[in-house]
């Protein structure tokens, strides 16, 4: 830890200390919420900056202080607008904090899942090409590409405009780029969201990320989560259900997306559905480029058809749910130790064939 310190302290962040937070966040008094990791409490700096700062808990557990590295490691070398601003962080014997820039309309789920007031679909797709420039940037902009391991609706923040910022790097990784492969210690990422490579003894890359936002996507079209046991048995897992609709010819006549298939967005919801389905292809390499997902979202490049990317859940005779993202094995938390969801029914298809989606 204290090498680290040391030299995280040649890069941006402030080291904050205990007093200085105090003062901060008045005594720690405006509980914004918390998690399994820490608490977090909203905060006014003396220029009238509001921020967001983390305090961590059991600081002295391992666990802790490495997602605390991962964190400042990787958010004090990027700056990009679609990235959750690092102000500092404090690392002192009873408290270990990091402060962040504050985010006004809280994390994206909630909007999705009718927490609060559903977003508009254009402000939705804005949320999904933002998130994407984000993604983008770690992985192809970076001096060191960065994988972020979680992405999902909880871990994008909103601004007071809506603007998204991908947040929460506590399991995120700094990689050379002539490093095609990462090793593994211990499972990464959330259920649902993360992708097979992760759970199975396969190599991984940065392509995880973008099968989770892939993911992510599926859940801006729908409106829903992805794993939904209140609907018919057909449309329990929703990404399979929409390529059963793509490849049957029926996804403008079906009620896929509701009110969100009106004219007005047709074209929109149909690229992002082409977009959804390439990126949580099961061979990474067949994945695009974060930075082609920016172009396909935005139109600025045609979509190639999409090929079957459930094509290995079927050969082993998942006709709709995968045991991996069933509700009584998967509960949507963060997966940080060996007890990630089992996945040892599922074989490698070598017949999968791989495409561009460009």
């Amino acid at each position: 830890m204290d090498k680290f310190l040391n030299d995280i302290e040649k890069d941006k962040p402030f080291r904050f200390t205990t007093q200085q937070l105090k003062i901060v966040t008045d005594n720690f008094s405006y509980l914004l919420g918390s998690g399994g990791f820490g608490s977090v409490y909203k905060g006014v700096f003396s220029d009238d900056t509001i921020v967001a700062v983390k305090v961590l808990f059991r600081s002295s557990d391992k666990g802790i202080q490495e997602q605390f590295m991962a964190e400042i490691g990787t958010l004090g070398k990027v700056h990009h607008f679609n990235l959750v601003k690092l102000f500092g962080f404090c690392v002192e014997k009873n408290l270990i904090a990091i402060v962040y820039e504050y985010m006004g309309n809280g994390s994206l789920d909630k909007y999705l899942f009718k927490q609060v007031k559903a977003l508009e679909f254009e402000k939705l797709h804005e949320i999904a090409v933002g998130t994407a420039r984000g993604i983008a940037y770690l992985h192809e902009e970076c001096q060191q590409r960065i994988i972020h391991y979680d992405i999902k609706p909880a871990n994008i923040l909103l601004d007071m405009n809506f603007n998204p910022k991908v947040a929460d790097f506590g399991l995120a990784k700094l990689c050379n780029r002539d490093n095609t492969h990462i090793s593994m210690t211990g499972g990464r990422g959330t259920p649902g969201y993360a992708a097979p490579e992760l759970w199975m003894p396969f190599p991984v890359t940065h392509k995880c990320d973008v099968y989770s936002f892939g993911m992510l996507l599926f859940e801006i079209i729908g409106g829903r989560r992805n794993v939904d046991t209140n609907v018919p048995e057909s449309q329990e897992w929703f990404p399979m259900w929409v390529w059963k609709k793509i490849d049957a010819g029926e996804l403008q006549n079906s009620t896929l997306v509701s009110e969100l298939l009106l004219e007005k967005h047709k074209e929109m919801v149909e690229r992002m559905v082409k977009v959804a389905l390439w990126c949580v292809q099961y061979r990474p390499e067949s994945r695009p480029m974060m930075s082609a997902v920016v172009k396909m979202l935005e139109g600025s490049v045609e979509i190639s058809q999409p090929l079957n990317p459930f094509q290995y859940l079927m050969d082993n005779g998942f006709a709709t749910l995968p045991q991996q993202y069933s509700s009584n094995n998967c509960n949507g938390t963060t997966a940080t130790t060996s007890s990630y969801c089992d996945s040892s029914v599922i074989d490698v298809d070598s017949n999968i064939v791989t495409a561009d989606p460009i």
